[in-house]
């Protein structure tokens, strides 16, 4: 309670700023609550705010703030400002000679922008929201209330030669706890406490600036002849209920129903004869470290033109490319692909055993099933049990961790199994792969091989729809798998996907883990642990505590067979053998 604390005062101020960094999402939540629980544990009181410098997380800026409240509450009850501590009189020593006061350190110049530059754009745009607002804006958003104050492009660069735009400034921005992102898969940025303070000092150079924070929104100052002018602040919020008082059309109104809206919106069908299908393959599928375009060489010969970009998922994937880059923009969403439902995972032979010995097989099925995708293709290359690299000349012995490894794909999992002899048959593959589904959605072949076209004839002449499921929807990858799930029972014959920026963040190996998710990939790096085991575990302790705790209650000679002894009840894959408990809890059961 403020009221035991010996500075109430200052730990309501504190509080209150702690709970508006909280409505906010603000990384200033951590910096409060530092300061919250240092000045309610102090038994001191203090006679000026300066003194709270003294205490843990409290700094000069943070003090200074304290002193401009400490001031309007004098003022607003008529009472004496107190003075700082060792102003007002002069101190002296023992000898009587006056002490020269200590120096106080210079203060750092505080950041300012260059005219209509990246930050200098981020910033205005940003403060469109209002000070004392708790929403924040998408970078397709962003983009667009902050580009007329910016003499540079936020989407295309300056320099045909480099890659850098003004966009790239945020990174400055976030670096210096100028603004702060959140949300996954769709990022979402607001300013800071700081930011704040940079973004009003740059409205009052602004024409006709007042002390209304969006006064400035109609006079962005010069604008470059390709800027269009900006409309209201209240029509670039996202879930303002007001719109009949707006003086012009918000965003979502002009883009339609399913645009810039909070929480679940309708899923968008993409128009026939709007995009084309494009191959993706990672940058890492290379025939050798220097052969590394053999690969798109060889697709490009048979009029198949990948693209080749980092994937945080699979080996070779397929997506719609929009034939209007900017038709996507126009729901809110960024890019222009939208992610179909087919990705493939390249193995040889060695390779695919060195996954299975070292557990990188069951994680990366894990994350397949965590996709979404409806159709995952593993494409084994050079299957031969008696390939000479496998297993350094010893393929014979894992003929059967390999048939079993396969069948378990099959049986368990649902995935596709496609053995190739070499690496040119699977580029043919690939090929073919391609144009089976360019029949498949209905988009005109530039030429068909033979082959393949003969093989399009197995699909039905009218082309499946693509649906795009807008990231505003989704607030976390299980939301996503479940909206996945239900769209597809209500249509399985509709393609339902994400953009590709969406389905990378949703995809990451770490940027959108969850607890469980962590728990889970942990409990599989075990020898023995296979997903269905990990699943079952995780459903009788929750969290990598709770097991470590189920573990230290249990004496140490009982450790080895309590997970098997709990699960004795599962069986088949389920269930979990006593050598696999007693490696499990030579894991967990030593890490209290």
């Amino acid at each position: 309670m403020e009221e035991e604390c010996a500075n109430p005062l200052l730990l309501g101020w504190i509080k209150e700023w702690l709970d508006q960094a909280r409505e906010r999402n603000s990384k200033g939540v951590t910096v409060y609550k530092k300061a919250y629980e240092s000045m309610k544990a102090c038994p001191l009181p203090f006679e000026h705010p300066s003194q709270a410098q003294q205490l843990n997380g409290l700094g000069p800026k943070l003090c200074d703030r304290l002193t401009d409240k400490l001031k309007a509450h004098c003022a607003e009850n008529g009472l004496p400002m107190p003075e700082p501590p060792g102003q007002g009189n002069k101190r002296t020593s023992g000898t009587g000679v006056d002490e020269q006061p200590t120096k106080k350190p210079r203060k750092a110049k505080p950041y300012v922008p260059a005219l209509r530059s990246g930050p200098y754009a981020l910033l205005l745009g940003l403060a469109t929201l209002g000070d004392n607002s708790t929403q924040s804006m998408t970078k397709a958003q962003l983009i667009e209330v902050a580009q007329p104050y910016c003499d540079s492009s936020f989407t295309a660069p300056t320099d045909p030669t480099k890659f850098y735009t003004a966009w790239n400034s945020m990174k400055t921005l976030i670096q210096k706890d100028l603004v702060y992102e959140h949300g996954r898969p769709l990022r979402k940025y607001a300013l800071s406490e700081d930011g704040w303070e940079v973004a009003k000092r740059i409205q009052k150079t602004l024409p006709g600036s007042s002390d209304n924070t969006t006064a400035f929104a109609a006079n962005p100052g010069p604008q470059s002849s390709r800027a269009a002018p900006p409309v209201s602040r209240e029509s670039r919020i996202d879930d303002q209920d007001d719109e009949d008082e707006l003086e012009e059309p918000s965003i979502s109104s002009r883009l339609g129903p399913s645009a810039h809206t909070e929480g679940p919106v309708d899923p968008i069908t993409l128009p026939p004869n709007c995009f084309t299908i494009q191959l993706v393959l990672d940058t890492r599928e290379v025939r050798t470290s220097t052969d590394r375009d053999y690969i798109a060489n060889e697709l490009m010969k048979q009029d198949i033109t990948p693209q080749v970009r980092a994937l945080e998922l699979g080996d070779a994937m397929w997506v719609a490319k929009c034939k209007d880059p900017a038709l996507l923009s126009r729901y809110g969403e960024e890019g222009d692909e939208v992610m179909l439902d087919w990705i493939i995972e390249r193995k040889r032979l060695d390779d695919l055993i060195g996954s299975i010995k070292d557990g990188r097989f069951h994680e990366q099925k894990f994350r397949l099933r965590r996709s979404g995708i409806k159709h995952v293709i593993y494409l084994i290359e050079e299957f031969s049990v008696t390939h000479p690299d496998a297993g350094g000349g010893n393929a014979q012995k894992y003929q059967e961790m390999v048939a079993s490894a396969i069948a378990s794909t099959q049986v368990v999992n649902g995935y596709f199994i496609k053995k190739t002899r070499n690496l040119d048959d699977s580029i043919r593959y690939l090929a073919r792969m391609t144009l089976l589904l360019r029949k498949m959605y209905g988009v005109q072949d530039p030429s068909t091989s033979g082959s393949a076209s003969a093989s399009q004839s197995d699909f039905s002449s009218n082309p499946s729809n693509v649906t795009l499921i807008p990231s505003r929807s989704l607030s976390s990858t299980q939301s996503y798998l479940t909206l996945l799930d239900n769209l597809r029972a209500k249509n399985p014959s509709v393609t339902y996907g994400v953009t590709f920026s969406t389905f990378s963040a949703l995809s990451s190996k770490s940027d959108v883990l969850s607890l469980r998710d962590v728990f889970l990939k942990m409990l599989m790096c075990t020898r023995g642990v296979t997903g269905e085991k990990a699943l079952e575990i995780q459903r009788q302790w929750q969290t990598p505590r709770d097991l470590i705790e189920a573990y230290m209650a249990l004496e140490p000679k009982d450790r080895e067979a309590m997970v098997s002894d709990r699960l004795q009840s599962l069986v088949g894959r389920k269930k979990v053998m006593k050598a696999v408990s007693k490696r499990i809890a030579e894991v967990w059961g030593e890490a209290g």
